[in-house]
């Protein structure tokens, strides 16, 4: 059994909700901030919230094509 259209879109639009709030609070991280500091004094790997950003941010370009915001050149360096 299939979802409706309308079900797709809904669900497809609270992920993007879901998705952009995650960026937002890994960008407000800060990790650069981190590095200048002891290990033992992180509070979590800055590479891994790099990683975390980049997986994000794939998953909202998904969401975006999903959704039918983009077309294929609007992926391209510089068209952000």
């Amino acid at each position: 059994m299939s979802a409706s259209s309308g079900e797709n879109d809904d669900f497809l639009y609270e992920l993007k909700i879901e998705v952009e709030a995650e960026v937002t609070l890994a960008e407000s991280s800060h990790p650069e901030e981190e590095v200048g500091l002891p290990v033992t004094e992180w509070l979590f790997d800055p590479t891994d919230v790099e990683r975390e950003e980049i997986g994000l941010r794939g998953l909202l370009d998904a969401v975006e094509v999903l959704e039918g915001e983009h077309g294929p050149d609007d992926h391209r360096p510089g068209n952000a």
